[in-house]
């Protein structure tokens, strides 16, 4: 991605402090971007999307109306709020308040302070996300990919579905849980399964074990999607038989060096 491109992209930022709406927008203008427009409140936001889409919306977590779990939720329950990208800015660490946020499909979230670097590497992802892409395999024609996604976050499903469109693969099937992937996956014929950890029925360990225990294709390459911050669950992650583990929120760069480094 050229700068000329990231200078393109419109950015909403709705953050309740001055003194806050400054300092982010100078890193903003630093990084060549100058279509900002500041926002007090999730009102606001709401009013403005009646006219104008952006690329991407920044949020602080708490405004005079809402949180940034309530924005993000309310602008994820329309289809067409998934053409634009958001970013959390954030000195929240509560697990209860961010991990909707990433269930949402953030581009990311940054902590306060945050370094320029950090919100360049969120800006291309934004850049990745509205401005995507084909991924080109050297052995397969990513259009003939068949990919199971399995997350029982509707939200997250859709975020997904939207990387995964957005990079060419032609043929997604989805799944809302482990118990469900796992019919879904002896019934047809997948390239490659991603899956989240926790889920209701069967969690994405069982489904894992399953497929490569209990199947006929037990070597298909598996990814989990995955916000666990629990040190014992991730070790048990990391020792399981997954091809490759990636945290949300994620970056769509890095589905595609996975892919490259799974299915090449």
């Amino acid at each position: 991605m050229t700068d000329y491109q990231l200078a393109n992209l419109q950015v909403f930022l709705v953050e309740p402090s001055h003194t806050q709406q400054q300092i982010i927008s100078h890193f903003l203008n630093a990084c060549d971007i100058n279509d900002i427009t500041c926002l007090n409140s999730g009102a606001e936001l709401f009013e403005r999307l009646h006219h104008s889409r952006p690329d991407l919306i920044i949020s602080s977590m708490y405004l005079p109306d809402m949180t940034g779990v309530e924005l993000v939720t309310s602008l994820r329950k329309h289809d067409e709020s998934y053409e634009m990208a958001f970013l959390l800015i954030s000195s929240e660490t509560n697990i209860k308040y961010l991990e909707p946020i990433r269930q949402a499909g953030a581009i990311a979230i940054l902590p306060k302070p945050f370094t320029r670097q950090a919100l360049e590497t969120a800006l291309h992802s934004t850049l990745e996300y509205v401005r995507p892409e084909k991924l080109n395999l050297t052995h397969l024609d990513i259009e003939d990919l068949s990919v199971l996604l399995v997350d029982d976050s509707e939200f997250s499903l859709k975020y997904l579905t939207r990387v995964f469109e957005n990079i060419g693969v032609g043929q997604i099937v989805t799944a809302h849980d482990g118990k469900q992937g796992l019919q879904m996956f002896n019934q047809q014929y997948f390239d490659l399964v991603v899956t989240d950890y926790n889920m209701p029925q069967m969690d994405g360990l069982q489904l894992v074990d399953h497929i490569r225990n209990h199947s006929e294709r037990g070597s298909v390459p598996i990814l989990m999607v995955t916000s666990e911050q629990n040190e014992s669950r991730l070790a048990a992650i990391e020792k399981s038989e997954v091809s490759a583990i990636l945290d949300k929120p994620f970056e769509a760069t890095s589905i595609k060096r996975l892919l490259i480094n799974l299915l090449n």
